[in-house]
């Protein structure tokens, strides 16, 4: 909203000697937002001359200008020699000229100069020059604005080009503020300044009179409310549209960034933009009988001002007289009964009507207008008589025209403001600020509420005005603003445990560990979509690539996609090959991400929708949370290319299973669980290099968590991954559940350490974690740690067999072992293996 001050000052004081930024400053402390001061950008001299007489001469170009004297009093030199290239004045007439040093918008600068054969002293000025309006056909005569002021004198201030306007951000609740009434009355409230309420009139003075026809005919009101709850229309008889509209009225319409369209139009926005009700014109001889407000019938069309023929929508509200539709209520006017030139008599239209029609048609036929701009905030109800009569007034002051007292007609609405009931308590402990109940009810009455009290509290009815309080919170905020909202304490409140804001979860906070873990090992982290073919679900989101249920999408945004995905893998592999075809061929990938795995033979969905506002039940929460497949959350990695690039001296070293492994170790350190690798099988990895990754449990069972391997050769020539591609995928909300914390590092012992090498013969079917987990179990607390080191298979061995070497380390935290106790510790560990595997020391 652009505000003048000289407008502001009108309704308000606003001190004299007041910047616009004093006035931002106080507006800015009521809430509003700061945008930025706008004003016309003239520096004089500008004055105001007479032109005494002028020569035309004809140029080569075909082009003829005016070799003028022009008279600018004798404080600015007397008659001066202006070049103009305009031709719509005549001797005598009365101009603005600007001297050399004056500044015109742009900027630019005025000088002597020689042009035409002439030393030109100086500029005759049109109005698009000096910033009124658009017009640049011709240079401004003061005629037609009704001015004869006398030669020499300050023509910025004559036009009123020495204002300037604020512009602030209104919110879409605070409608009230898009006027000069509603700033005005903000202002009050920010300086204590004396508040001038321009809608205070005598209610007899409004009073359109009676005759005229108006009708609501809503037979299909939005939301049960009617398209026009109030409607008034005043007549003007004998008006002339050819009067000049005064320059101060230009001078504020335009700083507040509407143009002069003729003093008829300029009135209604004017007013508008005073009062804040949006005001319509007809032209009256141009109607067809009475006015009868109604929704638009289907197929129904009409032709707005903007000459545009637009269909209507059955939801529409029209301003109808016989012939049909004439205006877009709250939007646009239509163009048969538009006033123009030829206008003698006015009708004018003031209303109230649906916020919610009148945005929806706005929106729908694409015009957003300063009329529906205001009517979709909701205008005060009580204002449409006064601003009918104050456009009836300035129509009968600067247009000539005569009101009719007796003719005209309205429809008077019922104003009901709910009360708002205010507990004592309830604003202080809302806003945390002690406020008393003289600063509450005083707060509150200054913004016009009327307020009672009760035994508990007070019993509050908003203003006319205030259609955005509703309730006890709006109120407190009400208090809070006008009051200052630097009074509230910077201190930030401690949700109840398990509620939002006391930072993050365990599950988050795991998450991220991992996805750190993994970017500091050298990983880059990507983000693929979650759509799949039903091909890539059934090879990767199940061991043995036997078919999955998945669920598809009703709309896919890729029908060769359209199920969502079982496994990070496949987008993981689409990544890898995009980056390969781009020149990266070492690659390190890692994603996390949900899963969606829904269970075979279950209907998943619901026709139960809840209703808005209103919490769910834990039973609707719980049918709604069944009525989704589960998706957990999985972390994968990808391995492709060199871990160390070729480089002078140095070979180049490729990605293996044992990079991928240490990945899969990283994710269980951050995740804070013990993972054991099992050989195992999976239909889109090398049998013989995929290894099956559990986390063992307490009761000496294990959970699967997921995955380990080489891809198959077939599966990456089908994505395009030259060499060997090394994946890993587990199930990262399953690995956190399981977790007992991250990692603490132990405290370095000052203890040295037994070490022992021991290799067992075994089955070749045995698994060696399994081996190596009888180790642990039988070597006790004295093991620090065990190691495979070497899987022998060939000549000294039974055929059937192989044999596993472990690297073993021992330590007491009190005490330096002696062989003997390392020694037993290790033979412990290996009867225990031979107890479950039959496994013997390999002499």
């Amino acid at each position: 909203m652009r505000v003048p001050l000289s407008w502001l000052r009108e309704y308000v004081d606003v001190p004299t000697d007041a910047t616009p930024d004093d006035v931002f400053a106080a507006l800015v402390s009521v809430g509003f937002e700061e945008e930025e001061a706008i004003g016309f950008d003239l520096e004089g001299p500008i004055v105001v001359g007479r032109v005494v007489s002028f020569v035309e001469e004809p140029q080569k170009s075909g082009k003829t200008i005016r070799w003028c004297q022009v008279d600018v009093g004798g404080a600015h030199g007397g008659i001066r020699g202006i070049v103009c290239g305009a031709g719509n004045f005549f001797e005598g007439d009365k101009v603005v000229v600007t001297l050399p040093g004056a500044v015109l918008p742009g900027p630019f600068p005025i000088a002597a100069r020689k042009t035409y054969g002439h030393v030109s002293d100086g500029m005759i000025a049109s109005a698009k020059e000096l910033g009124l309006g658009d017009e640049h056909s011709g240079i401004l005569r003061l005629a037609e604005l009704g001015l004869d002021p006398e030669p020499g004198t300050d023509a910025i201030a004559l036009l009123g080009l020495d204002d300037v306007a604020v512009d602030v951000n209104v919110t879409p609740d605070r409608g009230y503020a898009l006027s000069i009434r509603g700033i005005a009355r903000e202002y009050a409230h920010a300086t204590g300044a004396v508040f001038r309420d321009p809608a205070l009139r005598a209610w007899e003075d409004v009073q359109p009179g009676s005759g005229f026809p108006i009708a609501v005919d809503d037979a299909a009101p939005l939301r049960g409310r009617a398209g026009a709850s109030e409607f008034v229309a005043r007549v003007v008889r004998g008006v002339d549209p050819s009067r000049p509209t005064p320059p101060w009225m230009v001078a504020r319409l335009t700083l507040a960034g509407i143009r002069s369209l003729g003093v008829l139009i300029d009135i209604t926005n004017y007013v508008m933009l005073e009062l804040g009700n949006p005001v319509h014109g007809y032209d009256l001889d141009t109607l067809a009988g009475g006015i009868t407000v109604r929704r638009a019938h289907p197929g129904e069309t009409m032709v707005t001002l903007d000459d545009k023929e637009r269909t209507l929508h059955v939801e529409d509200l029209l301003i109808t007289d016989e012939s049909g539709p004439i205006g877009l209520a709250g939007v646009m006017g239509g163009g048969t009964t538009e006033m123009s030139d030829t206008t003698r008599n006015v009708l004018i239209e003031a209303a109230t009507f649906d916020t919610v029609t009148i945005a929806r048609s706005a929106r729908r036929h694409k015009l957003p207008s300063e009329a529906s701009r205001r009517f979709e905030r909701g205008v005060d109800p009580l204002i449409p008589f006064v601003a009918a009569r104050r456009v009836a007034d300035l129509m009968v002051e600067l247009a000539g025209g005569t009101l009719d007292p007796e003719y005209g007609g309205a429809l008077y609405g019922e104003v009901f403001l709910a009360s708002i009931v205010l507990p004592r308590e309830f604003v202080p402990a809302l806003v945390g600020v002690d406020y008393t109940d003289a600063e509450i009810t005083g707060a509150l009455q200054t913004i016009g509420c009327e307020v009672s009290g009760t035994g508990e509290g007070w019993e509050v009815i908003p203003p006319s005005w205030r259609p955005d309080l509703t309730d006890k919170w709006t109120l407190a905020e009400e208090v809070a603003r006008i009051h200052g909202l630097d009074r509230i304490p910077s201190i930030v409140p401690t949700p109840p445990p398990g509620s939002a804001g006391r930072g993050l979860t365990a599950p988050q906070r795991g998450r991220r560990r991992v996805a750190n873990a993994l970017a500091a090992a050298g990983f880059v982290e990507t983000h693929s979509f979650p759509f799949a073919t039903a091909e890539d679900n059934d090879l990767h989101g199940s061991a043995w690539g036997a078919h999955t249920a998945s669920v598809r999408l009703a709309n896919p945004i890729d029908g060769q996609a359209p199920y969502l995905r079982r496994s990070l893998v496949p987008g993981l592999l689409q990544v890898a090959h995009r980056n390969q075809s781009r020149g990266f061929a070492d690659l390190a990938l890692f994603e996390t991400g949900a899963v969606f795995a829904p269970e075979d033979d279950v209907v998943y969905g619901t026709d139960v929708v809840p209703p808005l506002g209103a919490l769910p039940d834990e039973a609707t929460l719980a049918a709604l949370n069944a009525s989704i497949p589960p998706q957990p959350r999985h972390v994968a990695v990808l391995l492709t290319g060199s871990l160390v690039a070729k480089q002078p001296g140095v070979a180049p070293v490729a990605y293996d299973l044992t990079d991928a492994l240490a990945a899969v170790q990283t994710i269980a350190v951050a995740a804070g669980v013990r993972l054991d690798v099992a050989q195992g099988l999976r239909a889109a990895l090398h049998p013989g290099r995929t290894g099956i990754v559990s986390v063992s449990r307490s009761d000496g069972g294990n959970t699967e968590v997921g995955y380990v391997g080489e891809v198959l050769p077939a599966v990456s020539a089908a994505a395009d991954l030259p060499g060997r591609v090394y994946v890993a995928e587990l199930d990262l909300d399953l690995l956190l559940s399981l977790s007992t914390g991250p990692d603490v590092a132990a405290s370095l012992s000052g203890l040295p350490a037994a070490t022992q090498d021991v290799s067992l013969v075994v089955g070749d079917d045995v698994p060696a974690a399994d081996v190596r987990a009888a180790l642990v179990d039988g070597a006790g607390e004295l093991l620090e740690s065990l190691r495979l080191v070497d899987d022998y298979r060939g000549a000294g061995l039974a055929e059937g067999t192989k044999s596993l070497t472990f690297a073993l380390r021992f330590r007491a935290p009190d005490r330096t072992l002696t062989a003997a106790e390392a020694t037993a510790a290790k033979l412990a560990g290996v009867a225990v293996a031979a107890e479950r595997f039959g496994a013997a020391i390999r002499e």
